[in-house]
C-alpha cells in the first residue's frame, strides 16, 4: 500500500481530536492547566509558587508572577548545569538558541522531550494531517521534502546537555518517517556556512522531486532565487513539476506573496501558515486559502491573553481564553511543556474568530513605532507596503522602518529603509500609495499625519543591505529576521551605514 495511502488513512484519527477541542475549547485548555501543574509541581518552580495547592487560576495568577526571558535566566542557568526538577520534571538536555530577531543577546530556550514529541513534532504531523484532510488526492510522500531552517549545527554546554536553533535540535530528533523524505543530505542540512549551504542546497534540490518546502519566505526568497541561477536557464516549475505544499511562518506572508506567485505561477501550490517559536508551535492554517490560524489547545502549552492597549510588562493584568474578544491586540502569555511559566512570549496576536479560536500574528511587544502617539505595529506596514508594491509593480526583499524625531520647527517623520528585488519607476508615487494605505490602516498615524508627522522618508538600501547587515551580527541565517518596526532609531542607523 502506498504511504500515502496509509498516512491518509492514519490521519483520520487525529482530525477527530482536532475538532474535539476545537469543539471543547476552554475544557481543553482546564486539562492542560490541570497536567502542567500536576507534573511539575515538585519541581524547584512548582515549590516556589505552591504548584500542588493551586486549585484556581485566581490562585495561579496571584502565586506565579509574570516573566521576561531575562527572569527565568536564573532558573535556566541551573538546568543548563544539569540539575533536576528545576522548571520540568528530570533533566532537561537541549536548548534553543532563539534567534527571533536580531537584538545582540540570544536567548538559550529550554526544550524537553515532552515539548518535542507533544507540541513542536505534534504540530508539524497536525498540518500534514489537516492538509491530508483538505486535499485527499495529495501525494506529498510520494517525494521529498526540503526544509530550509537557520545554522543547523549543535554545540555542546556541557557532557549531558545541547543547544543550537530550534531546526537544529528539530533535525537532531527526526523521526524516521521524516528523515527518510528530508532533502539535501544531513552533511548539507548541518553546515554552518550559510552562504555555502545555500549554494550547496540549491544544486542539490535539482536532482530531487520536491513535494514540499519549507521555511521562512524572505530567506526561502533567498533560495529559490538561488536555484533558478544554478538551473542552467530551467524555471523552478521545470525543476520541481511535483511541487505541492510551500509551509511558511516567521513573518507576516503576504508582503512576499506576489514574489512567490512570480517565481511558481502554478495553481497546484497551495500556501500553508504557521505559527512556530523555540517557546512552542501555537497554531497552524486550517483551511486552503485561509489567512488565518488554528490556535492549537493540546500541545502542552496553557494560553493567557493581556490587552496592549493595558500592556505593563510584567505588572500587566493576564485574561483567559474565554474572555478575548476579536479583532483586539492581546500579548502572548504561555506556560508550557518545555517549563515556562506564565511566560510573555513578546508578540502580539489578534483572534479573527472565537469559534473555533483563530488568530493572527500582528507583531511584537517592542517593535512597534509609537514616537508621536501613531501606534504602528507591523500588520500596518506589512499591509501597506504590499499595496505599495502591487500598486507600482514592485517588489521588495527586506524594510525597516524607525521614527525621525522632531527636530525644532520641523515636523517628524517615519524612516524607511526598503532593499527592492524590482525598484518602483515612481518612487514619489510609491511613497505616497504607502502613507495613504497607513492612514487608511490606523486612524492614530492618520491624526498624527494631520498634525506632526510629515510623509514617510525613504531609502532604496542596495543590494545585499540587509544581508551584510546580518553577517556583520554574525546572524545570517534562515531563522534570524530584520526587525521591521523599532521605536527608536539603533537598528536603522547602523543599516544606513552599510
Amino acid at each position: 500500500m502506498p504511504f500515502d495511502t496509509i498516512f491518509s488513512w492514519i490521519i483520520k484519527k487525529r482530525i477527530e481530536q482536532i475538532e474535539h477541542f476545537t469543539e471543547n475549547p476552554i475544557d481543553t485548555q482546564k486539562a492542560v492547566w490541570d497536567n502542567l501543574l500536576e507534573k511539575a509541581k515538585h519541581t524547584e518552580i512548582g515549590k516556589q509558587h505552591g504548584f500542588a495547592d493551586t486549585a484556581s487560576y485566581h490562585d495561579f495568577k496571584k502565586n506565579t508572577p509574570l516573566r521576561t526571558y531575562e527572569d527565568f535566566t536564573p532558573f535556566i542557568q541551573k538546568s543548563i548545569a544539569g540539575r533536576e526538577n528545576i522548571l520540568w520534571p528530570g533533566k532537561t538536555h537541549w536548548f534553543s538558541k532563539s534567534s527571533g530577531t536580531t537584538d545582540a543577546k540570544s536567548k538559550l530556550i529550554p526544550v524537553t522531550q515532552e515539548a518535542i514529541q507533544d507540541c513542536h513534532y505534534k504540530g508539524g504531523k497536525d498540518l500534514l494531517s489537516i492538509y491530508y484532510h483538505n486535499n485527499p488526492g495529495a501525494r506529498l510522500f510520494s517525494g521529498k521534502h526540503l526544509i530550509l531552517g537557520g545554522n543547523t549545527s549543535v554545540n555542546k554546554l556541557n557532557s549531558d546537555s545541547y543547544f543550537g536553533d530550534l531546526s537544529a535540535i528539530i533535525v537532531k530528533n527526526l523521526p524516521l518517517w521524516a528523515e527518510i523524505r528530508r532533502t539535501p543530505s544531513k552533511e548539507i542540512t548541518l553546515m554552518e556556512n550559510w552562504e555555502e549551504k545555500i549554494e550547496k542546497m540549491a544544486k542539490a534540490s535539482l536532482k530531487e522531486d520536491v513535494k514540499i518546502i519549507a521555511g521562512v519566505p524572505s530567506w526561502m526568497l533567498v533560495l529559490l532565487n538561488k536555484i533558478i541561477s544554478v538551473s542552467e536557464g530551467k524555471s523552478l516549475l521545470e525543476v520541481w513539476p511535483n511541487l505541492e505544499l510551500y509551509m511558511h511562518g516567521g513573518v507576516n506572508f503576504q508582503p512576499y506573496k506576489n514574489q512567490f506567485e512570480t517565481l511558481l505561477p502554478t495553481q497546484q501550490l497551495n500556501y500553508y501558515q504557521t505559527y512556530n517559536a523555540s517557546e512552542g508551535f501555537f497554531s497552524l492554517q486550517k483551511e486552503n486559502k485561509a489567512d488565518d490560524m488554528l490556535l492549537m489547545l493540546d500541545y502542552g502549552i496553557f494560553y493567557e491573553f493581556i490587552p496592549m492597549d493595558k500592556f505593563d510588562g510584567t505588572n500587566s493584568q493576564t485574561i483567559e481564553l474565554q474572555e478575548v474578544e476579536l479583532n483586539t491586540n492581546y500579548a502572548l502569555v504561555i506556560s508550557t511543556n518545555g517549563g515556562l511559566w506564565r511566560y510573555i512570549v513578546g508578540d502580539t496576536v489578534k483572534f479573527t474568530s472565537l469559534f473555533p479560536f483563530k488568530i493572527k500574528v500582528t507583531g511584537r511587544t517592542k517593535h512597534f513605532i509609537n514616537a508621536f502617539g501613531e501606534e504602528l505595529i507591523i500588520e500596518n506596514t506589512d499591509l501597506a507596503i504590499k499595496a505599495a508594491c502591487e500598486q507600482s509593480q514592485a517588489s521588495f526583499k527586506e524594510y525597516t522602518v524607525a521614527p525621525k524625531y522632531l527636530n525644532g520647527n520641523e515636523k517628524g517623520a517615519h524612516e524607511w529603509v526598503i532593499e527592492f528585488l524590482k525598484p518602483p519607476e515612481n518612487l514619489s508615487n510609491f511613497i505616497d500609495i504607502l502613507d495613504n494605505t497607513l492612514q487608511e490602516l490606523n486612524s492614530d498615524y492618520e491624526a498624527k499625519r494631520k498634525m506632526i508627522l510629515e510623509k514617510p522618508i525613504l531609502h532604496k538600501a542596495e543590494e545585499g543591505t540587509f544581508s551584510n547587515w546580518l553577517k556583520s551580527k554574525n546572524k545570517l541565517g534562515g531563522q534570524n529576521k530584520i526587525p521591521r518596526l523599532k521605536n527608536d532609531r539603533q537598528f536603522i542607523e547602523e543599516i544606513l551605514l552599510k
